[in-house]
């Protein structure tokens, strides 16, 4: 497209990508899907830690309770494993064995970065031992490294398994994962943990159609930042008779499926608590659609990361959960309405996540801009 068509495009504004965004990640209001349908959607869960999944779904669906994902994860129907930007995603079974091929090549390049500490070490054999080690049984990370030193003592143990993890689609075995349980991470295959083998890579061209169904309208950069992929203009352009373009605020091209929901402005935005990271927050290269430039960077310090809350659609705070409830740190003084908005989703959210445990919501300190 030329850069006059793109200038004459429908421009979005901050607003508008900000509601259009929110009902593509079912937050705008909440959705009656399953937690399976849910996770599918979305194209998987950040998930770090064990409790951000729980938190993401019951921020966005009618009636959900962590049952629902729980079961999910015992059952095998959905896994956590790391997928997109090298990061630990709950995708659906047949997400984990198509997605993961599709990315291979982000986590081959992240491997490169360790191959001055893994001098003499023949990566297929690696795989192929590892791959022995952990369908023998589920092994930790430090099990595996202990285990691949006893073939390459020269090598450095750390970078070993993390051979191990980029070459191997690792999957986390339960009870980890699983609510109200505790459990270390213990690591096996996936078509090991699913009893069926990875199927076929999707092509670049569906990934975008469903990138843009969840977190569209996106430009070529957004969708590389969420897939930590490169070289995804080709995709776009094949698909362009099928997509509509706008333009954002800074001229940036923007595409989108045609039907996708683009609500006005104006319309009403309830206050979320999202968990930390939530995809929401990670998956554009220009995040100002859902964080105000002022608070860019409030949301984390160092390697800690916050759970933000959404005011009228963008980060206006952080929460924390405490023993009789949650308390929340706003970045600005909240109106009346605003406040009591905040008070009953949060009432909402400990009920769904902690039925007859303490309901108080606490507002600490206005943390200054």
């Amino acid at each position: 497209m030329t850069k006059t068509t793109t200038a004459t495009a429908p421009l979005l504004g901050i607003r508008a990508l900000n509601r259009a965004t929110l009902a593509r990640q079912l937050l705008l209001t909440r959705s009656p899907l399953s937690a399976k349908a849910a996770v599918e959607h979305l194209v998987g869960l950040q998930a770090q830690n064990v409790k951000p999944p729980y938190h993401a779904l019951a921020a966005r669906l009618d009636g959900f309770t962590p049952e629902a994902l729980s079961a999910l994860m015992a059952d095998r129907a959905v896994v956590r494993i790391v997928t997109l930007r090298s990061t630990i995603h709950t995708h659906t079974a047949d997400d984990c064995l198509t997605l993961r091929p599709l990315v291979q090549p982000a986590r081959d390049r992240e491997l490169h970065g360790f191959r001055k500490r893994l001098t003499g070490v023949d990566l297929d054999r690696l795989a192929a031992l590892a791959r022995e080690l952990v369908e023998a049984e589920p092994r930790t990370m430090a099990q595996l490294r202990e285990a691949l030193s006893v073939e390459w003592p020269d090598a450095d143990p750390q970078a070993l398994s993390v051979a191990a993890r980029c070459k191997l689609p690792l999957v986390q075995v339960t009870p980890r994962g699983l609510w109200g349980r505790s459990g270390q991470v213990a690591l096996t295959t996936a078509e090991h943990w699913l009893g069926r083998p990875a199927g076929p890579a999707p092509t670049p061209d569906a990934l975008v159609l469903r990138y843009l169904a969840a977190f569209g309208p996106a430009s070529v950069k957004d969708m590389q930042t969420w897939a930590g992929l490169t070289r995804l203009r080709a995709a776009f352009e094949r698909l362009r008779p099928r997509l509509v373009t706008f333009r954002d605020p800074a001229g940036v091209e923007l595409f989108d499926l045609p039907d996708a929901p683009r609500p006005d402005p104006d319309t009403p935005a309830p206050p979320r608590f999202l968990p930390e990271l939530d995809n929401l927050l990670l998956s554009h290269a220009d995040r100002t659609r859902v964080v105000p430039p002022e608070y860019w960077g409030r949301t984390w310090a160092v390697n800690q990361a916050y759970r933000p809350l959404l005011v009228d659609g963008f980060v206006a705070g952080v929460w924390k959960p405490e023993d009789d409830g949650l308390v929340v740190e706003p970045f600005h003084e909240l109106t009346r309405s605003q406040r009591d908005e905040v008070v009953a989703e949060g009432q909402r959210m400990l009920a769904a996540l902690h039925p007859g445990a303490s309901d108080a919501v606490r507002f600490g300190t206005v943390v200054p801009r």
